[in-house]
Formats: C-alpha cells, sequence, structure tokens
C-alpha cells in the first residue's frame, strides 16, 4: 500500500533529515575548526572527514524519501554513534565543547545533548514503524 508523501512518518524523517543537513552545512562553514573540534570531543579520526557527508546525504534522502528503511535504519545508526561518544564523554566527566549543530556553540557537552539525540532517534525508530 503506497502511503502520501507527506505521512507522519514522512514529516518525523524530514525533521531529523533538516536537522542533518544544517548540521552537515555548518561543519563545512567551519573549515578547519570543526575538524579540531571534533577531535577534542574524541570522535575517531578516521571518520571525522566524512561527518559532514554523511549527515547532508542522510538528511537529504531522509527528506526526499529515497530508499526509506535503509536510509533510516542508516540515521538511526549514525545518531546512534554520536549519541554513544557524547555518553561517553560525559560519563568520563569530560565535558569539551560539542560543536554538533553549530562551530560557533562554545557550550560543554551536558545531558540535553543526549536527550536531544534521543528524541531525534524517536522520531527516526516512529518513521521505520509504520
Amino acid at each position: 500500500m503506497n502511503e502520501p508523501m507527506f505521512s507522519l512518518n514522512w514529516w518525523m524523517a524530514a525533521l531529523v533529515g533538516v536537522i542533518f543537513i544544517f548540521a552537515g552545512v555548518q561543519k563545512f562553514i567551519a573549515r578547519e575548526l570543526w575538524p579540531a573540534q571534533a577531535k577534542r570531543l574524541g570522535a575517531p579520526s578516521f571518520a571525522i572527514p566524512t561527518v559532514p557527508y554523511i549527515e547532508l546525504v542522510l538528511g537529504s534522502l531522509l527528506i526526499a524519501g529515497v530508499a526509506v528503511n535503509a536510509v533510516l535504519v542508516a540515521s538511526i545508526v549514525a545518531l546512534s554513534s554520536f549519541t554513544v561518544l557524547l555518553t561517553r564523554r560525559l560519563v568520563a566527566g569530560d565535558r569539551p565543547p560539542c560543536a554538533c549543530l553549530s562551530f560557533r556553540s562554545t557550550k560543554p557537552i551536558g545531558w540535553n545533548n543526549i536527550v536531544r539525540n534521543l528524541l531525534m532517534l524517536a522520531l527516526l525508530v516512529g518513521a521505520l514503524i509504520r
């Protein structure tokens, strides 16, 4: 059965897609500043150059509604990995600036970052479970 393009599932996925695109664009605008912040956060060095591209591609595909289930699963995996990284830092007592959504942010990471990510994960899971 075909769903209308602008179903509730699409809106949930598209909202996260917009956030992913915004975050990816911010990382490109930051140039060399974002990779330095990502290193300080403890992101694996092999992943740092790919994160903005991953966010842009996944965000675009979420909005476009292309390969929906595969893109939702990939988005859940990506966002879960970001959330695990933040949680590990918080548990270790390390609170560097996140720069997750904007390189301009100098606020240290906090549990609010985890809550934000969990809300986005809930939207993605909700969009996946029809």
